[in-house]
């Protein structure tokens, strides 16, 4: 979720949702949750979450954290999610959109879906149009850094996390020498040695564990 304002976009008002109630494997056949593919649910329980916190936290709406207008990344189908999410949580004045792309998923064709109205497609010149690609922009870059981070930290767990000995501060150490995970891997035992924290019979320990993994 981004947020603009007046000011411009407000990256303290940023926030990552992780989804909780999309149903794990081993959940499957006790049918809990709904199936990850499932993107009208998970935006559901995102809009639920983030108009539910916003109506405790800040109910007569003076804190500056209640929206003037919510834009929906998508078309009729989530435009609908979030009107029925609002509608059940009882809250008014809030105007919602959704935003889609073009035939084709032509950038500058977009179609913009009001309740109650024919979908509006504005000139490839509207500067509304401009600024509206800009926000659906800048809500996938902070999406797409959101997701390359994670990747990173899987990457850094699943290749150090499970050697027997490295700890955190080892661990730190190693990744402050080499900068990567991956350069740990591919490290030398003479290199590992020379690492703050790291002893000889602790360096022949990870390079064994790289060097039996890649066999």
């Amino acid at each position: 979720m981004v947020v603009f304002s007046k000011e411009g976009f407000n990256k303290k008002a940023y926030r990552k949702f992780n989804i909780r109630e999309a149903r794990a494997i081993k959940d499957s056949i006790k049918n809990k949750g709904y199936a990850p593919e499932d993107d009208y649910a998970m935006m559901r329980e995102v809009l639920m979450r983030r108009f539910s916190r916003v109506s405790r936290e800040d109910p007569n709406r003076t804190g500056g954290k209640w929206p003037d207008l919510v834009i929906i990344d998508g078309g009729r189908g989530q435009l609908s999610v979030a009107l029925d999410v609002l509608t059940k949580l009882g809250i008014e004045g809030v105007g919602v959109i959704a935003i889609a792309k073009g035939p084709n998923r032509n950038s500058g064709r977009e179609r913009i879906y009001l309740h109650g109205r024919d979908p509006i497609t504005l000139g490839s010149g509207d500067p509304v149009l401009y600024f509206l690609q800009r926000l659906r922009d800048e809500a996938h870059r902070f999406a797409i850094g959101t997701h390359r981070k994670r990747r990173s930290r899987a990457l850094i767990r699943s290749l150090l996390d499970d050697i027997p000995g490295i700890g955190p501060k080892r661990k730190k150490s190693l990744l402050h020498h080499f900068g990567a995970a991956k350069a740990v891997a591919e490290a030398g035992q003479s290199d590992l040695e020379s690492v703050d924290g790291i002893n000889k019979a602790t360096a022949h320990r990870i390079y064994e564990w790289f060097h039996e993994a890649n066999q």
